[in-house]
């Protein structure tokens, strides 16, 4: 079930939410957070209700290891015992055949096996119960009853497409009477920041993939690729991966606030990054916390020199990207932005003896084009079928390909305004968390004056109706997330 689609959003939210409320003031708030936890489960169930054991089976064992990781004296084996068994599990089901294949391709045998459909969701759900293990280990957890670590996993607007919730920020609320208090401002705020994802969904990455598409499936081919066309595909396959993907956090957050939960904020308008270690703090915030707090920091971190911790950068963007896809082309885009920020780090280092902040004020539009250059490069291997596929794309978009285009000047003018309008969304317009500031949405407030701040008036009001009307009369498809498979 996607969110962008009529099921979703005129019966299945309606439905859980009047139950949750209902329930919440007939009877006990445990009752609400059972039901919670039942619809989240429907909901992961209906993309293939036979693979719900596997997040069940996780959810149980994984609380079972935590529970009994209170014996000190083998609470280090519980925990290489409950991490290895995630990673085995998320491993056969994500690297089982893209090892095999790669194996298969080195020997030469002749013998094949049948691809594994990936599970919904597994990754977030096991990076965020490993996280659940490593903190118990170290004192870091209270003792959270079955039903609210189900609801911490299974919470139906993070669950697929992130974000990576801490337990520390999820849980708590779960026992706060106002979570359950209905609320016209949350309702109000919810509604608008999930209306506001859905429109970037449709209007926007639904519309730009049109653009990007057919440069991909050519070079796939082996077909002739134009420069020209490959930069404009290049460009609209980085607006469409950033419009969904931020609409899917808006509408995350959104659907969290429905229910009087805060999820926290995991994207903040990375285009407008001035340097790649920019970049990540603002770009699927919380898969960086993720990779920084349980993976750089266990390699070393910064603790054991600068050689080791460049290496240790390295290390876990290149992890980073084989944990996103189990294909080739992610390890590599995962190690350039090893080597970005490597090179970042190198730079910030020596910058401070001939640069002043004056010269940095006057270099920062520059800084912001050349990051997202930088950051379009890697997303072509992102978006490629195969390693050839992106060579093939980023050898034309540097002159390998032939100059000119069969386009006429009439599309080429269409292309280059679609562009231009969509960059300059990024660039210059408020992101959600600043229109929604004044309403600690998603994580704190801003105090800046705003000029674009939401405010529950009609005005406001007739403006979101508007948006909502016509991003519900252009689904004309569902289509996935580009984060869903992940």
């Amino acid at each position: 079930m996607l969110f962008n689609s009529y099921i979703f959003i005129l019966v299945f939210l309606p439905i859980t939410l009047v139950l949750y409320y209902y329930l919440a003031s007939r009877y006990t708030f445990f009752t609400a957070r059972v039901w919670l936890v039942l619809a989240s489960f429907f909901f992961y169930s209906w993309w293939n209700p036979v693979y719900s054991f596997i997040i069940i089976t996780s959810i149980m064992i994984n609380y079972y290891l935590g529970f009994h990781m209170k014996n000190l004296k083998y609470a280090k084996k519980i925990l290489v015992f409950g991490i290895t068994l995630n990673l085995l599990v998320l491993g056969y089901y994500k690297y089982y055949y893209f090892f095999f294949t790669v194996t298969k391709n080195l020997i030469g045998f002749e013998y094949s096996i049948q691809k594994i459909i990936l599970p919904l969701a597994i990754s977030f759900f096991t990076f965020q119960q490993i996280a659940y293990l490593v903190d118990n280990y170290r004192g870091e957890t209270k003792e959270y009853s079955f039903t609210d670590y189900c609801l911490f996993v299974t919470f139906f607007p993070q669950l697929i497409a992130g974000p990576i919730v801490h337990h520390k920020e999820i849980i708590p609320q779960f026992s706060l009477s106002k979570t359950y208090r209905f609320s016209y401002k949350n309702i109000s705020v919810g509604l608008s920041i999930f209306f506001l994802g859905l429109s970037k969904k449709v209007l926007l990455a639904d519309w730009i993939v049109d653009y990007a598409t057919p440069v991909f499936d050519t070079a796939s081919k082996g077909g002739e690729l134009f420069q020209f066309d490959s930069w404009v595909a290049a460009i609209s396959y980085s607006l469409q991966l950033y419009f969904d993907f931020s609409g899917y956090s808006d509408m995350a957050v959104g659907l969290g606030r429905l229910f009087g939960i805060v999820i926290p904020r995991n994207f903040n308008s990375p285009y407008k990054a001035v340097n790649i270690i920019d970049f990540w703090r603002r770009w699927h915030i919380t898969l960086s916390i993720f990779l920084r707090d349980y993976l750089y920091i266990a390699l070393g971190g910064n603790r054991k020199g600068n050689l080791r911790r460049f290496v240790n950068l390295f290390l876990t963007m290149l992890l980073g990207g084989l944990l996103a896809w189990s294909r080739l082309e992610f390890l590599v885009w995962g190690g350039l932005h090893g080597i970005y920020l490597v090179i970042n780090h190198l730079w910030n280092s020596q910058s401070g003896k001939f640069m002043t902040e004056k010269s940095k004020k006057y270099l920062k539009p520059f800084s912001i084009v050349f990051t997202f250059l930088c950051v379009v490069i890697a997303w072509v291997f992102f978006r490629a079928d195969s390693l050839e596929t992106a060579f093939k794309i980023i050898s034309a978009m540097f002159g390998s390909g032939v100059s000119y285009t069969e386009l006429g000047i009439r599309k080429q003018i269409q292309l280059i305004l679609s562009v231009t309008v969509l960059l300059f969304v990024c660039w210059f317009l408020q992101n959600s968390t600043e229109i929604f500031s004044r309403y600690k949405n998603p994580t704190k407030d801003i105090n800046a004056r705003n000029p674009l701040q939401w405010k529950p008036n009609l005005g406001w009001a007739i403006g979101f109706s508007f948006l909502t009307m016509i991003s519900l009369l252009c689904i004309s498809t569902e289509s996935e997330f580009l984060y869903f498979q992940f």
